[in-house]
């Protein structure tokens, strides 16, 4: 079993931290330092180039964190250079099919799974070239496809999409789904609590964890766990930190 997926399945938070701003392995590091057990690098919203998600995504896994790499959009053909400069997870945005969602895992494995160009050397072997029976294998089972899950459509299949072979976990996208319904932000309304109960139902009749990403507020994440959503908190983007801890100090100067 996959070590990563494993642990979502425990009690324990398992925390995240999104990198969206930052262009050196630094915040890699102030991640690791502050009990943090995952990055994401998010290029959906931002302009960071792929050598730079991927330095950032290598550094992570040398440092022992999870690093997923969430892409933009239907941008499916950098998911191959992504995993192959380092990154472990993918994190596919405002998936509504299961035919989209089988692109996205046939593109992150090896053949006969999926359609993975074949390479030797990656940073998790240290760049060292290694035969495919062996680097194969290790690195389909060590990679993650999360399945983002963002409007009414997607979560009306979401039954079919957590189906799909190659998909590991799903995640419910709470900020676009309220923009979606007209009422952005408003994370109690009961059809984001439906929605939530819809998905984690098909993730549970699949065997796959479900992660619930942005709502802020951890004592209404709690409150979900009762449904069934596994322990992955997005604790934030280094870009809202840094505002955060840039007020706080101007603050403290003028007080």
């Amino acid at each position: 079993m996959n070590e990563f997926l494993g642990r979502l399945r425990g009690r324990d938070p398992v925390l995240m931290l999104a990198i969206r701003t930052s262009r050196t392995a630094d915040v890699v590091r102030i991640a690791k330092s502050t009990g943090h057990h995952a990055v994401m690098v998010d290029l959906e919203h931002s302009t960071m180039p792929l050598d730079v998600a991927a330095s950032l995504c290598a550094a992570a896994g040398d440092l022992g964190l999870f690093p997923f790499v969430r892409v933009r959009e239907r941008e499916y053909g950098a998911l191959g250079p992504l995993l192959d400069g380092g990154a472990q997870g993918v994190v596919a945005p405002r998936v509504e099919t299961a035919a989209e969602a089988a692109t996205i895992a046939r593109a992150c494995r090896f053949a006969p799974r999926g359609q993975r160009s074949q390479l030797a050397t990656v940073p998790q072997f240290g760049m060292r070239p290694t035969p495919a029976a062996t680097l194969n294998p290790a690195l389909d089972d060590a990679t993650v496809v999360q399945i983002l899950i963002e409007t009414p459509a997607g979560v009306a299949r979401a039954g079919e999409i957590a189906a799909v072979d190659g998909v590991d976990m799903l995640a419910f996208g709470a900020n676009d789904f309220t923009a979606e319904l007209g009422v952005p932000g408003q994370y109690t309304d009961p059809r984001v609590t439906e929605a939530i109960a819809a998905l984690a139902a098909a993730c549970q009749r699949h065997g796959k964890p479900l992660m619930v990403g942005g709502i802020p507020d951890p004592a209404r994440l709690r409150d979900l766990d009762a449904l069934g959503v596994c322990p992955l908190r997005l604790t934030g983007t280094d870009t809202d930190m840094l505002y955060a801890g840039a007020a706080a100090r101007a603050e403290r100067f003028l007080a």
